[in-house]
């Protein structure tokens, strides 16, 4: 165990290896972790493998195609001390021959990157247990493993995934968990497990209480009130129960921001159901000003029940008024309208009318939750463990 000497020291002047989704992806709360600790700190920010074998639909093919060109590109600067590396491997996951070979290739690009930046014995911090294997072999000074899901449970995910994780959790120095029950289950195999909680970016969601942003156009006509989403439409997100808030209030729009993964047929032969596509997370909070109630409609199943939606924060950050399902994370926030069953659902969005749109009061309720103070949660555990990055 690394022992610390000072905990002003803590993950200040360090090297990082992160290992995590696709840089060039929406900001996830890996994003924006390893944005404040760039301030002190180098990254090598790996972009994943995947886990699975890719289809021939174009979904799969484009995302090939962007894995090669960012291969050929090499190691780049995508912002200040954060540099991005996209590994090439094979993409046949069902193989242990090719995972095997796969792991051997992508820890010599890794190295070959860590020699190219200077990088000795750095922190490797992986949020991928499909890494495990390559982050335990970096000769790292300190090994994070930082759960944000309970991967097993995403669907078409390999079955070998669970064991990747467990020995990933039991190697790591530290792991970090994202919500209470994903605490609770990484703790029986390493006691060195913390529990801390999404941040926000709030100010950049507060952007929707701002008199100069401007409702989007698309949205600014459309027969109110307006009930929003922003995400991915993927096959955790209760499709059927968006179709029964439609049809019980038929007078209002429901509006979802957000590629689609997911059969999303029926929905769209509803008249008051509008499909905008994804937008740049840098339009979002004007999206969310042209809200009158944000709603998370997520089903209720291993994996969201391990969840710690991020969206949720935001929403909250732009003063709307919430609308969830049972997501415990989600209750416990204390801030939101749970909805239990469909019925109770619809209930909650037109109570939820009562004080529709973005309210400051709302805003400065989740303003203490901060990314910077997640990053300062997480150097107070590494002190406290007596471990030093």
């Amino acid at each position: 165990m690394r022992r610390l000497d000072e905990r002003s020291e803590v993950l200040r002047g360090a090297d990082l290896v992160c290992f995590s989704n696709d840089w060039d992806g929406d900001p996830l709360s890996k994003t924006h972790l390893m944005r404040l600790l760039a301030v002190d700190n180098r990254v090598l920010w790996v972009n994943s493998l995947g886990n699975r074998t890719p289809t021939a639909s174009a979904h799969d093919l484009r995302r090939l195609a962007k894995k090669a060109a960012g291969t050929l590109r090499g190691v780049r600067e995508v912002e200040h001390n954060i540099f991005v590396l996209s590994p090439l491997a094979v993409p046949l996951f069902g193989s242990r021959l090719i995972a095997a070979g796969n792991r051997i290739a992508l820890k010599l690009q890794v190295e070959r990157a860590m020699r190219g930046l200077g990088f000795r014995r750095p922190v490797v911090w992986s949020f991928l247990p499909a890494a495990e294997w390559v982050a335990q072999s970096l000769r790292a000074r300190l090994l994070i493993y930082h759960c944000v899901d309970e991967f097993s449970a995403f669907s078409g995910t390999p079955a070998a995934i669970a064991e990747q994780e467990r020995r990933l959790v039991e190697g790591a120095d530290l792991v970090i968990t994202s919500s209470e029950r994903l605490w609770t289950s990484k703790r029986a195999l390493n006691p060195n497990t913390v529990l801390v909680r999404h941040g926000v970016d709030h100010a950049h969601f507060a952007r929707a209480l701002e008199p100069e942003t401007v409702v989007p156009e698309e949205i600014a006509g459309l027969p109110r009130p307006l009930f929003g989403f922003f995400g991915l439409l993927a096959d955790w997100v209760d499709l059927e129960l968006l179709e029964t808030l439609a049809q019980g209030l038929p007078a209002g729009s429901l509006v979802l921001i957000g590629k689609q993964r997911a059969d999303t047929s029926r929905l769209r032969r509803l008249p008051n159901v509008h499909f905008i596509g994804q937008r740049r997370y840098e339009e979002l909070p004007a999206y969310c000003k042209g809200f009158d109630v944000a709603l998370m409609p997520f089903k209720i199943n291993e994996l969201t029940l391990n969840s710690n939606p991020l969206k949720v924060r935001e929403y909250l950050a732009a003063g709307l008024p919430v609308v969830s399902t049972a997501i415990p994370e989600v209750e416990r926030l204390g801030l939101c309208r749970i909805g239990r069953t469909p019925e109770e659902f619809v209930t909650e969005a037109r109570a939820a009318l009562e004080a529709p749109g973005p309210r400051r009061e709302r805003s400065e309720a989740i303003r203490g939750e901060s990314w910077a103070a997640r990053i300062e949660e997480i150097r107070m555990y590494l002190a406290s463990l007596g471990l030093r990055g």
